[in-house]
C-alpha cells in the first residue's frame, strides 16, 4: 500500500455550512437520528499551519475501511477553523460508549479532499489519534483507538504535513 494511497482521507470531507461545528452524517448501519443518551467526543486538533479551510474528521468502529472508505466509517464530517487560529475542535455528540479510530486532516483550501502533489505526497495536514509515528502509510487502527465514555471525552490530534 503506497503512503498516497493509505492517507487517501479524502472522502471523510464533506463541503459544510461554516458556522456548523460539525456535521454527522450516519455510517453504515445507523439509524440517521441518534439517541440523546450518547457521548460527547471533543477532538482538539493543532498544529494547522494557517487558519484556511477545514478540519475534517472521521471515526471508525472497525478496521473495515480504515481510514480512507468514508462509506464504512461510523461518522464523518468537517469543522470550522476560527480565523486567524491554527487549532480547531471537531465535535461529535451522541455517540455510543466504546472504541474508536479517529482521523484528521487539514483541507486548507476547502476543495473536499485531500490534495496530493505529482507523486502522491499530501500537500495537506493530516494526523490520528494517539498521534502515532507516521511513515509511508497510514498507521494502523489499532494504532489511533481511543475509548470514548461518557459524559465527554476530549482527545488532541496534531497535524503534520509531510
Amino acid at each position: 500500500m503506497t503512503f498516497a494511497r493509505s492517507l487517501a482521507i479524502v472522502p471523510m470531507l464533506l463541503v459544510a455550512n461554516p458556522l456548523q461545528v460539525v456535521t454527522q452524517t450516519a455510517g453504515p448501519g445507523e439509524a440517521a437520528t441518534h439517541s440523546a443518551s450518547g457521548c460527547t467526543l471533543r477532538i482538539h486538533v493543532d498544529g494547522l499551519r494557517n487558519s484556511n479551510g477545514n478540519i475534517g474528521t472521521i471515526l471508525f468502529k472497525s478496521p473495515d475501511g480504515w481510514p480512507e472508505d468514508k462509506s464504512k466509517a461510523f461518522r464523518h464530517g468537517p469543522a470550522p477553523i476560527d480565523a486567524g487560529q491554527r487549532q480547531g475542535t471537531a465535535v461529535w455528540k451522541d455517540i455510543p460508549p466504546g472504541n474508536y479510530a479517529v482521523a484528521a486532516i487539514h483541507d486548507e483550501n476547502s476543495n473536499a479532499k485531500l490534495d496530493k502533489n505529482l507523486i502522491g505526497i499530501p500537500k495537506e495536514g493530516f494526523g490520528f489519534a494517539n498521534n502515532p509515528r507516521v511513515g509511508w502509510s497510514a498507521p494502523p487502527f489499532s494504532a489511533a483507538v481511543v475509548h470514548v465514555g461518557c459524559p465527554v471525552t476530549e482527545i488532541a490530534i496534531h497535524i503534520q504535513y509531510k
